[in-house]
């Protein structure tokens, strides 16, 4: 990793923040809200606030899009929350109640849950449907993620 500055958007108030990418292990602090950027657990988006954290984040965003209904994905939300307390750094986590935010699940298209998307400065790079077990998810984003 160089020491370039990276913008990420804070998982608590959704400030923009930017800071050298050698920081990211450093539990950096917002700006606005004085708490910390990147979250060890996942980020429940909103339609509000879905584009910015795709858009907006120089780490790749990986979004979990579920309902709170879906069997597998029930099964699946330990297995996402444990990933993202180990990548925090890598890549933010992002979960998307399809339910409840059927704009931005309609304008993805979702039609079967849980499906996975990893986007980076705000395009799809990755698609999948379907749970996985830990240690498959952690191989779909080692071959899917970028480097940062």
């Amino acid at each position: 990793m160089t020491d370039s500055a990276i913008q990420i958007v804070c998982s608590s108030c959704n400030a923009k923040n930017r800071l050298p990418k050698s920081k990211l292990a450093d539990n950096p602090l917002c700006g606005k809200c004085g708490k910390p950027i990147l979250s060890n657990r996942p980020i429940a988006a909103t339609d509000q606030n879905f584009n910015r954290f795709i858009t907006q984040n120089g780490l790749p965003v990986v979004v979990d899009f579920w309902a709170d209904w879906c069997g597998p994905c029930k099964q699946f939300a330990p297995t996402f929350e444990q990933v993202a307390g180990e990548m925090s750094t890598q890549a933010c986590f992002v979960k998307l109640d399809t339910e409840h935010n059927q704009s931005t699940a309609g304008g993805y298209q979702i039609r079967s849950i849980p499906t996975l998307m990893i986007f980076h400065h705000g395009k799809e790079i990755a698609r999948l449907s379907g749970a996985l077990p830990a240690a498959q998810f952690k191989q779909w984003l080692g071959q899917n993620l970028p480097d940062v």
